[in-house]
């Protein structure tokens, strides 16, 4: 996924499995740092989200940079440092979240939503002819060897990641339930 939007739509996700949560959370009056949805989001995070992240800028780094900037020249520790963050922003997505779960106000969770989801679909709006094309900074730039990104290695990268990333919060979405179910 592009640089630009992994943190916007992992904090998103956060909160997602934060409301999944709300019959769990009102029922657990421990810290939100301890409790069970919190871990699953970092599990998801830790296991898929950040991965998934790092997945694009190790194999399609122009694209994830949206041909911004030379990938070759963006040194491996900001790359690092960037999934780090995406990782880092569900669970932080979450946290935020939880409190307005537990006592069930899904507006201040929409209010938390809403300017990550504007940005995100700015973002999108802004980058759209960008995403639809496989190639190099240089080719992006040249106007030469572009490939559509649906015949492209990245375009079947996008598909499987896609898939695996809905799987994955309807694994997790799924324990936060039978946490529920535990609970009774």
């Amino acid at each position: 996924m592009p640089v630009p939007f992994a943190p916007l739509l992992g904090f998103l996700i956060g909160l997602g499995l934060a409301w999944a949560s709300r019959g769990v959370i009102a029922k657990d009056a421990g810290p939100l740092l301890a409790s069970r949805p919190f871990v699953i989001s970092a599990a998801f995070a830790g296991f898929l989200y950040a991965p998934l992240a790092g997945y694009f800028l190790a194999f399609h780094g122009d694209w994830a940079y949206l041909y911004l900037v030379d990938w070759r020249h963006v040194p491996s520790a900001v790359d690092l440092a960037l999934v780090l963050v995406a990782g880092a922003s569900v669970p932080l997505g979450t946290l935020a979240a939880l409190p307005a779960a537990r006592a069930r106000r899904l507006n201040s969770v929409v209010r938390l939503a809403a300017p990550p989801a504007v940005l995100a679909c700015a973002l999108f709006a802004w980058g759209a002819r960008r995403l639809a094309f496989s190639a190099t900074y240089l080719q992006f730039h040249g106007d030469f060897g572009t490939e559509s990104i649906a015949s492209s290695a990245l375009g079947r990268g996008v598909l499987w990641m896609g898939i695996v990333g809905v799987l994955g919060i309807a694994w997790s979405v799924r324990a936060i339930g039978q946490a529920a179910d535990d609970s009774r």
